[in-house]
Protein backbone atom coordinates (compact mmCIF):
# COMPACT_ATOMS: atom_id res chain seq x y z
CA UNK A 1 0.00 0.00 0.00
CA UNK A 2 1.32 3.28 -1.00
CA UNK A 3 1.96 6.22 1.53
CA UNK A 4 -0.08 9.38 1.77
CA UNK A 5 2.85 11.30 1.72
CA UNK A 6 4.00 9.86 -2.20
CA UNK A 7 3.25 11.97 -4.27
CA UNK A 8 1.97 9.45 -7.07
CA UNK A 9 -0.49 8.61 -4.23
CA UNK A 10 -4.35 10.40 -4.48
CA UNK A 11 -6.48 10.18 -1.90
CA UNK A 12 -9.83 8.95 -2.55
CA UNK A 13 -12.18 11.74 -3.64
CA UNK A 14 -15.72 12.91 -2.05
CA UNK A 15 -18.31 11.83 -4.90
CA UNK A 16 -20.07 15.32 -4.21
CA UNK A 17 -16.46 16.99 -5.01
CA UNK A 18 -16.82 18.17 -8.19
CA UNK A 19 -14.30 18.43 -10.54
CA UNK A 20 -12.26 21.86 -11.64
CA UNK A 21 -9.66 20.49 -14.38
CA UNK A 22 -9.47 17.91 -16.78
CA UNK A 23 -6.39 17.04 -18.48
CA UNK A 24 -6.71 15.52 -21.71
CA UNK A 25 -4.52 13.76 -23.34
CA UNK A 26 -5.07 11.68 -26.58
CA UNK A 27 -2.83 8.45 -26.96
CA UNK A 28 -1.38 6.53 -29.92
CA UNK A 29 1.32 3.71 -29.62
CA UNK A 30 2.62 5.85 -26.61
CA UNK A 31 4.41 3.05 -24.67
CA UNK A 32 7.79 4.91 -24.23
CA UNK A 33 6.29 8.37 -23.32
CA UNK A 34 2.89 7.98 -21.79
CA UNK A 35 3.47 6.61 -17.90
CA UNK A 36 6.20 9.83 -17.46
CA UNK A 37 3.98 12.32 -19.12
CA UNK A 38 1.12 11.25 -16.90
CA UNK A 39 2.56 11.09 -13.95
CA UNK A 40 4.12 14.30 -14.35
CA UNK A 41 0.89 16.12 -15.13
CA UNK A 42 -0.83 14.62 -11.94
CA UNK A 43 1.78 15.12 -9.67
CA UNK A 44 1.94 18.89 -10.08
CA UNK A 45 -1.59 18.76 -9.80
CA UNK A 46 -2.10 17.01 -7.01
CA UNK A 47 1.17 18.95 -5.54
CA UNK A 48 -1.24 22.55 -6.33
CA UNK A 49 -3.83 21.04 -4.38
CA UNK A 50 -6.54 21.16 -7.73
CA UNK A 51 -9.39 19.02 -8.19
CA UNK A 52 -9.04 16.69 -11.59
CA UNK A 53 -8.67 14.36 -13.15
CA UNK A 54 -6.08 13.36 -16.19
CA UNK A 55 -8.18 11.36 -18.88
CA UNK A 56 -6.35 9.48 -21.28
CA UNK A 57 -8.18 8.39 -24.83
CA UNK A 58 -6.40 5.31 -26.05
CA UNK A 59 -6.25 5.94 -29.91
CA UNK A 60 -6.34 2.06 -31.23
CA UNK A 61 -2.72 1.31 -30.00
CA UNK A 62 -1.28 -1.48 -30.86
CA UNK A 63 2.01 -1.39 -28.81
CA UNK A 64 1.49 -1.84 -24.87
CA UNK A 65 0.08 1.46 -24.09
CA UNK A 66 -3.37 0.49 -23.17
CA UNK A 67 -1.88 -2.11 -20.46
CA UNK A 68 0.16 0.96 -19.15
CA UNK A 69 -3.33 2.97 -18.74
CA UNK A 70 -4.88 0.22 -17.14
CA UNK A 71 -1.81 0.09 -14.27
CA UNK A 72 -2.12 3.43 -14.10
CA UNK A 73 -5.80 3.77 -13.87
CA UNK A 74 -5.75 1.15 -10.76
CA UNK A 75 -2.56 3.10 -9.28
CA UNK A 76 -3.59 6.95 -9.58
CA UNK A 77 -6.91 7.79 -8.25
CA UNK A 78 -7.42 10.70 -10.45
CA UNK A 79 -6.08 8.63 -13.56
CA UNK A 80 -8.47 7.13 -15.87
CA UNK A 81 -8.58 5.71 -19.55
CA UNK A 82 -11.33 5.18 -21.91
CA UNK A 83 -10.70 3.70 -25.57
CA UNK A 84 -11.52 5.44 -28.49
CA UNK A 85 -14.41 3.82 -29.94
CA UNK A 86 -14.35 5.69 -33.61
CA UNK A 87 -11.99 5.71 -36.45
CA UNK A 88 -8.47 6.40 -35.54
CA UNK A 89 -6.99 9.62 -35.56
CA UNK A 90 -5.84 12.63 -32.86
CA UNK A 91 -8.58 14.24 -33.69
CA UNK A 92 -11.15 11.54 -33.84
CA UNK A 93 -9.48 10.62 -29.93
CA UNK A 94 -9.96 14.20 -28.65
CA UNK A 95 -13.43 14.38 -29.54
CA UNK A 96 -14.32 11.59 -27.96
CA UNK A 97 -12.16 12.14 -24.96
CA UNK A 98 -14.67 15.56 -25.22
CA UNK A 99 -17.81 13.60 -24.63
CA UNK A 100 -16.48 11.94 -21.44
CA UNK A 101 -14.34 14.28 -19.72
CA UNK A 102 -16.27 15.34 -16.59
CA UNK A 103 -14.25 18.88 -15.81
CA UNK A 104 -15.83 22.20 -15.45
CA UNK A 105 -12.95 22.97 -17.91
CA UNK A 106 -10.63 20.70 -19.79
CA UNK A 107 -7.24 21.27 -21.16
CA UNK A 108 -6.14 19.50 -24.20
CA UNK A 109 -2.07 18.20 -23.81
CA UNK A 110 0.04 15.74 -26.08
CA UNK A 111 1.12 12.57 -24.95
CA UNK A 112 4.68 12.99 -26.13
CA UNK A 113 5.42 15.32 -23.31
CA UNK A 114 6.40 17.94 -25.38
CA UNK A 115 4.00 20.51 -23.45
CA UNK A 116 5.18 21.18 -19.36
CA UNK A 117 3.45 20.60 -16.82
CA UNK A 118 4.06 23.76 -15.03
CA UNK A 119 2.43 25.38 -17.49
CA UNK A 120 -1.08 24.00 -17.37
CA UNK A 121 -0.96 25.76 -13.42
CA UNK A 122 -0.67 29.06 -15.38
CA UNK A 123 -3.35 28.37 -17.79
CA UNK A 124 -5.66 27.39 -14.99
CA UNK A 125 -4.75 30.18 -12.53
CA UNK A 126 -5.60 32.24 -15.91
CA UNK A 127 -9.22 30.11 -16.58
CA UNK A 128 -10.30 31.16 -12.53
CA UNK A 129 -10.03 34.78 -13.33
CA UNK A 130 -13.01 34.24 -15.25
CA UNK A 131 -11.82 33.85 -18.89
CA UNK A 132 -13.66 31.09 -21.08
CA UNK A 133 -10.48 30.02 -22.64
CA UNK A 134 -6.55 30.16 -22.27
CA UNK A 135 -4.40 29.83 -25.21
CA UNK A 136 -0.62 28.83 -25.18
CA UNK A 137 1.62 30.59 -27.13
CA UNK A 138 4.82 28.93 -27.99
CA UNK A 139 6.76 32.01 -29.31
CA UNK A 140 5.91 34.39 -26.62
CA UNK A 141 8.78 35.78 -25.33
CA UNK A 142 8.98 34.07 -22.05
CA UNK A 143 8.83 30.82 -23.89
CA UNK A 144 11.18 28.25 -23.98
CA UNK A 145 11.29 25.97 -27.74
CA UNK A 146 13.52 22.95 -27.65
CA UNK A 147 14.38 21.46 -31.32
CA UNK A 148 11.46 22.67 -33.57
CA UNK A 149 11.99 20.93 -36.41
CA UNK A 150 12.37 23.46 -39.07
CA UNK A 151 10.39 22.46 -42.02
CA UNK A 152 7.81 22.17 -39.31
CA UNK A 153 8.57 25.89 -37.69
CA UNK A 154 8.51 27.07 -41.74
CA UNK A 155 4.87 25.64 -42.53
CA UNK A 156 3.94 26.55 -39.01
CA UNK A 157 4.45 30.28 -38.67
CA UNK A 158 3.28 30.67 -42.32
CA UNK A 159 0.01 29.01 -41.74
CA UNK A 160 -0.64 30.95 -37.93
CA UNK A 161 0.56 34.21 -40.10
CA UNK A 162 -2.35 33.08 -42.80
CA UNK A 163 -4.83 32.57 -40.16
CA UNK A 164 -4.16 35.93 -38.27
CA UNK A 165 -4.55 37.99 -41.48
CA UNK A 166 -8.00 36.34 -42.21
CA UNK A 167 -9.05 36.37 -38.68
CA UNK A 168 -7.83 40.06 -37.77
CA UNK A 169 -6.48 38.56 -34.03
CA UNK A 170 -3.08 39.21 -32.94
CA UNK A 171 -2.65 35.68 -31.84
CA UNK A 172 -0.17 34.14 -33.77
CA UNK A 173 -0.09 30.03 -32.27
CA UNK A 174 -3.43 29.21 -33.27
CA UNK A 175 -2.24 25.88 -33.97
CA UNK A 176 -1.06 25.33 -30.42
CA UNK A 177 -3.00 21.92 -29.69
CA UNK A 178 -2.54 23.17 -25.57
CA UNK A 179 -5.12 24.90 -24.42
CA UNK A 180 -7.69 25.71 -22.18
CA UNK A 181 -11.35 25.65 -22.59
CA UNK A 182 -14.65 25.94 -20.05
CA UNK A 183 -16.98 23.31 -20.38
CA UNK A 184 -19.71 25.82 -21.71
CA UNK A 185 -17.45 26.60 -24.45
CA UNK A 186 -16.65 23.14 -25.73
CA UNK A 187 -20.65 22.21 -25.17
CA UNK A 188 -21.05 25.13 -27.57
CA UNK A 189 -18.39 23.90 -30.17
CA UNK A 190 -20.17 20.97 -30.99
CA UNK A 191 -20.23 19.59 -33.59
CA UNK A 192 -16.81 19.59 -34.48
CA UNK A 193 -15.51 18.54 -38.07
CA UNK A 194 -11.63 17.53 -37.84
CA UNK A 195 -10.92 14.68 -37.59
CA UNK A 196 -6.78 15.22 -37.70
CA UNK A 197 -4.67 17.49 -35.70
CA UNK A 198 -6.62 20.54 -37.88
CA UNK A 199 -9.01 20.08 -34.76
CA UNK A 200 -6.20 21.91 -32.79
CA UNK A 201 -6.85 25.06 -35.29
CA UNK A 202 -11.10 24.20 -35.88
CA UNK A 203 -11.23 24.48 -31.97
CA UNK A 204 -9.80 27.74 -30.56
CA UNK A 205 -11.02 29.69 -34.29
CA UNK A 206 -14.73 28.73 -33.45
CA UNK A 207 -14.46 29.91 -29.97
CA UNK A 208 -12.99 33.37 -31.45
CA UNK A 209 -15.88 33.68 -33.96
CA UNK A 210 -18.25 32.73 -31.46
CA UNK A 211 -17.27 35.61 -29.64
CA UNK A 212 -15.64 33.87 -26.00
CA UNK A 213 -13.46 35.55 -23.60
CA UNK A 214 -10.21 34.16 -24.17
CA UNK A 215 -6.31 35.15 -22.94
CA UNK A 216 -3.03 34.02 -24.51
CA UNK A 217 -0.23 33.26 -22.33
CA UNK A 218 3.41 31.49 -22.62
CA UNK A 219 4.15 28.14 -22.75
CA UNK A 220 7.27 25.89 -23.37
CA UNK A 221 7.51 22.62 -26.26
CA UNK A 222 10.31 20.64 -26.34
CA UNK A 223 10.42 18.31 -28.72
CA UNK A 224 10.06 14.54 -28.63
CA UNK A 225 13.12 12.41 -28.06
CA UNK A 226 10.88 9.44 -27.41
CA UNK A 227 8.77 7.46 -29.69
CA UNK A 228 7.59 8.74 -33.53
CA UNK A 229 5.68 11.66 -33.77
CA UNK A 230 2.14 10.95 -35.63
CA UNK A 231 1.97 14.42 -37.23
CA UNK A 232 2.69 14.28 -41.10
CA UNK A 233 3.18 17.33 -43.40
CA UNK A 234 1.96 15.78 -46.85
CA UNK A 235 -1.50 14.27 -45.04
CA UNK A 236 -2.33 17.15 -42.69
CA UNK A 237 -2.22 20.62 -44.84
CA UNK A 238 -4.79 20.24 -46.95
CA UNK A 239 -6.90 19.46 -43.49
CA UNK A 240 -5.85 22.27 -41.70
CA UNK A 241 -6.51 24.84 -45.26
CA UNK A 242 -10.13 23.26 -44.82
CA UNK A 243 -11.30 23.99 -41.57
CA UNK A 244 -9.63 27.28 -41.37
CA UNK A 245 -11.96 28.05 -44.63
CA UNK A 246 -14.88 26.95 -43.06
CA UNK A 247 -14.23 28.95 -39.75
CA UNK A 248 -13.32 31.75 -41.88
CA UNK A 249 -17.03 31.32 -43.76
CA UNK A 250 -18.67 31.23 -40.78
CA UNK A 251 -16.88 34.13 -39.29
CA UNK A 252 -18.06 36.09 -42.17
CA UNK A 253 -21.47 34.58 -42.21
CA UNK A 254 -21.75 36.12 -38.86
CA UNK A 255 -21.58 39.14 -39.43
CA UNK A 256 -24.20 39.40 -41.97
Amino acid sequence: MMKNSDLNAFPQKDSDDPIELSVLIPAHNEEKVIEKTIRNFARILTTQQINHEVLIVNDNSTDNTKNLLIQLSHELLSVRYIDNLTSRGFGQAVKYGLNEYHGRCVAIVMADGSDDPKDLISFYRKWCEGYDCVFGDRFAENSIVVEYPWPKLFINRLGNNLIRALFLIRYKDVSNAFKLYSRHVIDDLHPLESSGFNLTVELPLKAIVKNYTYTVTPNSWYNRNLGKSKWKINETLSEYLLIVWKCWKMKVTRKQ
